[in-house]
């Protein structure tokens, strides 16, 4: 009789413990319904904080970038005997010397942009000069990526040098995508986001050949 009766009474005491497993793994089950609903936004926002770090330090390589291939242009190393051809610098080899500065970060052969124009003094290559501005007031590129403008100037003048990059964006988010596309007009097919680094000065007063 006792064992029926010990049986009997560990069967109400099991009860609640049968009530509470269950009770545990609807917990879980809920747990995992909230991460997965959670885990997409959140994996999305944890890239697009890492693009928008890859941004930031490939907008400091193309600044180097400017600063490091104007060089050559101020010293009149570009406008002269350029590495013993007797021809000065050519577009081209100004962007390879310019790729050559952030070979491995950057793949700038066919999406860097480099505009290089020159004026009668410094207040003249502002923002408010539609010849100094690659984009327009609507955000479009007014410089044809296919044959930017290229003059390099000779002793005393004064020369802005203009590197664009085009950087595809990796993680598209509402919001986020409207602020890294670039508008484009019908002749500059030009999409993601536009990286530009700057270079301004005044060449130096080096002998021209006669």
């Amino acid at each position: 009789m006792f064992g029926t009766l010990g049986k009997f009474v560990m069967r109400r005491l099991r009860r609640p413990l049968t009530a509470l497993e269950r009770l545990l793994r609807g917990e879980k089950a809920t747990a995992t319904v909230e991460f997965a609903i959670v885990a997409v936004p959140f994996l999305a926002l944890v890239f697009a904080i890492l693009e928008t770090a890859f941004i930031f330090f490939a907008q400091q390589a193309l600044q180097n970038a400017a600063v490091n291939a104007g060089r050559l242009i101020m010293t009149g190393q570009a406008q002269q005997n350029y590495q013993g051809s007797g021809q000065p610098m050519t577009a081209s080899q100004f962007k390879t010397a310019a790729c050559a500065s952030i070979s491995g970060i950057l793949n700038c052969n066919s999406t860097l942009i480099v505009d290089v124009q020159t004026y009668p003094s410094f207040a003249a290559a502002n923002s408010g000069n539609a010849t100094a501005a690659p984009l327009n007031s609507h955000g479009v590129l007014q410089v044809d990526p296919n044959n930017p403008p290229f003059n390099m100037g000779g002793p005393g003048d004064i020369v802005v040098v203009v590197l664009m990059y085009q950087w595809p964006a990796w993680v598209t988010l509402p919001g986020l995508t409207s602020l890294m596309d670039l508008a484009s007009g019908s002749n500059q097919p030009v999409t993601g986001r536009l990286l530009m680094a700057t270079a301004v000065f005044m060449n130096e007063p080096y002998q021209t050949g006669s």
